[in-house]
């Protein structure tokens, strides 16, 4: 969007442990506000912290984020957005906007992230997916496609709401994975940075302000982006991206208070921050392991002075290798100090000819402390052709005619 103005055997065959100089502060749970907490690596999506965090909960207005979002990508800064009786009729906190008016996308997109007024969301949303309904099927499918896996949403603008497919909601573990999405849209990021913001609709009789309430841009340095939230049934809410020390973190916190603790979700995300600063550092993944050569029965002798015998089995030894991406060779990953990736291989004992090159033999996975963070193809180095009986016939006409 443009801005207008602006069955194989497994084994372990290589391990990287990160030196454990330093003991490893422990976060606990009882000492954050959140009902459900995530700290997760901005770069990947994997949770280094969680509380909760597959727990389905209300998120109230941290659903703006997805709303923006789409908007972003579906529609286009100077698009003319209509003003409908059910989105002026959206309750506060609201932008103020009446039936029939227009406003640029672009504008209301300010208003949607500094202020989160619910009558803009109502608005954008009739105006990329034509209806409400139709639009939260849009803000649904996306979630699925960027990896959520408990998310389903209802309104656009977070508030309390249910359908035939259950209740508002997210989880703390979802949410980050959509708010480390979003930050990857450079318009995103300058919306949610801005801290002031004046429009008025097209036509210019009608002025407006709206000042960013995500007060963490100023409480922590490496603020990127952040969206506050609150229901009744959802509590304060908080999502935010923040790179301190070239670290990128995702921070999202449901439940985290109620009135009288506005606070709370302030005091929890220093405390996340805190404790992946403390804890956690990049490294690259150790080299990929020498991989085995696999044997392949049945196959031509490699040499032209071998010559079995009738009904001899011949067997080549395959070389093979890993394709891992380029971009995965340099690619980093937050570590605990106490932490290990282990390479794994996924390889048959033994194969038939033939062989082709470069085909699919197996796969070469990446383990963190268990759990797959990669995974890559194995394939031949070379083509390894079949024995047969015109083979035979060949080998014989050579040896004794020629």
């Amino acid at each position: 969007m443009q801005i207008r103005r602006m069955a194989a055997v497994v084994f372990v065959t290589a391990v990287l442990i990160i030196g454990q100089i330093f003991p490893v502060q422990a976060m606990e749970e009882e000492k954050l506000h959140a009902l459900s907490a995530v700290l997760m690596d901005g770069e990947n999506g994997r949770v280094l912290y969680g509380k909760e965090e597959y727990k389905a909960r209300p998120n109230a207005s941290t659903t703006k984020v997805m709303t923006c979002i789409l908007a972003l990508e579906l529609g286009k800064g100077d698009d003319y957005v209509q003003v409908s009786k059910e989105a002026a009729s959206q309750p506060q906190t609201r932008l103020g906007m009446k039936e029939g008016q227009q406003f640029y996308l672009e504008d209301l997109l300010y208003s949607l992230m500094l202020k989160s007024h619910n009558d803009t969301a109502v608005a954008i949303a009739e105006h990329i997916g034509g209806s409400v309904e139709k639009f939260a099927a849009l803000m649904n499918r996306k979630a699925k496609e960027l990896g959520c896996t408990d998310t389903h949403f209802v309104t656009p603008n977070g508030l309390d709401a249910e359908d035939e497919g259950g209740i508002h909601h997210t989880t703390a573990r979802d949410l980050g994975l959509i708010m480390a999405y979003a930050v990857k849209n450079s318009t995103f990021v300058h919306i949610t940075q801005t801290r002031d913001y004046t429009f008025s609709d097209i036509s210019g009789r009608k002025h407006y302000s709206v000042h960013n309430t995500n007060a963490f841009l100023d409480m922590e340095t490496g603020v990127i982006s952040g969206k506050t939230g609150f229901t009744g049934n959802a509590g304060y809410c908080y999502v935010c991206a923040v790179k301190q020390d070239e670290k990128f973190f995702i921070v999202a916190l449901l439940g985290c208070g109620w009135p009288g603790n506005k606070n709370y979700k302030w005091e929890d995300a220093k405390k996340l921050l805190s404790y992946g600063r403390d804890n956690y550092r990049y490294v690259l993944l150790p080299e990929v392991p020498s991989l085995p050569d696999i044997p392949v029965t049945d196959a031509i002798p490699e040499t032209e002075d071998y010559y079995p015998e009738k009904d001899s089995k011949t067997t080549v030894m395959l070389k093979i290798h890993a394709a891992l991406p380029e971009k995965e060779q340099t690619k980093k990953y937050l570590l605990k100090k106490t932490e290990t990736v282990t390479w794994e291989t996924s390889l048959p004992e033994q194969l038939k000819a033939p062989v082709q090159k470069n085909q699919k033999i197996g796969s070469l996975h990446a383990k963190l402390d268990g759990k797959e963070i990669l995974s890559c193809l194995v394939t031949a180095d070379t083509k390894i052709s079949r024995i047969t009986y015109k083979w035979y016939v060949n080998r014989v006409f050579q040896d004794y005619f020629h």
